[in-house]
């Protein structure tokens, strides 16, 4: 048993600040009270107590082109199969893989992500080369695959139901680059046979307005409305949403993945997170390419924060955001953890407090040397 005693703690789905301890047993969070303390003992005073964090998009191949290619349109740099990263993913070694995934995973653990969500490229070797790099280390990983028969002009419908079989029975769920590499119907195929195994299907949908109105003239729908006729229940980025697209998102209860560094590095765009809020949509966040950023979800929560309430000139709240990376992609993804509550995964990290507002200091001031603690599955990742 595990006792984390003093701390203050963000507790529940609200995060609502209390001085209290957090009682762990096994891999769960079994009681949240003052006066009980047993097993090991962790000192929290000063420090914050939180739910680790989620990045719920990333594509971690690309540990291996970091900051290459930059100022190249979006179309060069990423789409497949022969954008710049395809490009340097087929010339690099295996070994230099797993090293580059090795060094972005334990980066992920040191700035307080416990979960990532992966678009493995590289079919079932892609695979096999993620499960190698996390061998032995305690992080979680949500593997969503892919295989380049997707993107043939005319495909086999029957031998890519065979590969969506196949791939889930390796993996997580399947994602897809987006409807400028597929047909529908592949994207129908993929849905259904991840609906059958309750697995994930996402996609990227309307990243900017080009591919928008594109999918209008020459298919009469949205990015947006294709995927959800598809089935998808996972959507990434909706930076340039059309028609009603938001509206047809929030009746539907699909979660949308923003990766706002991602969008503003390549210029295309913000999405329009307070219209999303608005209309009850689960906001979750996410680091997107290792190319374009660094996986810190810190980093990625503060210019979230701080360039939605430039962009729209009001105030968003804090927490609002927080959630974005802890709660809101734990629902997403169907897991058990994202807020301290009893029953819960003990999925905790603890946190120098720096300031008077305990979610302002995890946004805006947390460093990893500031992480004094993190706990993942009920144990000990590292103390300091």
């Amino acid at each position: 048993m595990i006792t984390i005693k003093n701390a203050r703690v963000l507790c529940g789905e609200n995060m609502e600040v209390r001085r209290t301890n957090i009682v762990i047993e096994d891999n769960q969070i079994v009681e949240v009270s003052d006066r009980i303390e047993k097993g090991k003992i962790i000192d929290g005073n000063g420090c914050i107590a939180s739910p680790s964090l989620i990045n719920s998009h990333i594509h971690i191949g690309d540990s291996v082109a970091k900051d290459l290619g930059d100022g190249e349109s979006l179309d060069k740099l990423v789409k497949p199969p022969y954008g710049v990263k395809h490009r340097i993913l087929s010339e690099t070694s295996q070994e230099h893989m797993i090293n580059a995934m090795q060094s972005s995973m334990h980066y992920m653990l040191q700035t307080g992500t416990t979960t990532f969500v992966d678009f493995r490229e590289g079919g079932f070797k892609g695979i096999d080369v993620l499960e190698k790099a996390s061998e032995n280390i305690p992080i979680r990983k949500l593997v969503l695959g892919r295989h380049d028969k997707f993107f043939d002009e005319n495909p086999k419908l029957s031998e890519l139901r065979k590969i969506a079989e196949k791939l889930l029975y390796r993996c997580d769920g399947i994602a897809l680059s987006g409807f400028g590499e597929i047909e529908d119907q592949v994207a129908q195929i993929v849905t259904e046979t991840c609906q059958k195994h309750s697995k994930l299907s996402s996609i990227h949908v309307a990243e900017y307005e080009k591919l928008q109105t594109k999918s209008l003239k020459y298919i009469g729908k949205t990015e947006v409305e294709r995927a959800l006729i598809a089935g998808f229940n996972l959507l990434v980025h909706v930076t340039a949403p059309l028609r009603d697209d938001l509206k047809h998102i929030a009746v539907n209860e699909i979660p949308i993945v923003c990766c706002p560094r991602s969008n503003g590095s390549l210029g295309v765009g913000i999405p329009p997170l307070m219209e999303m809020l608005d209309r009850g949509i689960n906001v979750t966040l996410g680091t997107d390419n290792v190319m374009l950023n660094s996986p810190n979800m810190f980093t990625e929560m503060e210019f979230t924060l701080k360039v939605i309430r430039g962009y729209y000139r009001e105030y968003i709240a804090p927490l609002e955001i927080f959630k974005m990376a802890t709660l809101n992609p734990a629902k997403a993804l169907g897991l058990n953890l994202g807020s301290i509550e009893e029953s819960k995964i003990a999925d905790i990290m603890l946190v120098s407090g720096m300031s008077g507002d305990p979610i302002l200091s995890l946004i805006n001031r947390t460093e990893s040397q500031n992480i004094k603690a993190l706990i993942k599955d009920g144990n000990i990742v590292f103390e300091r």
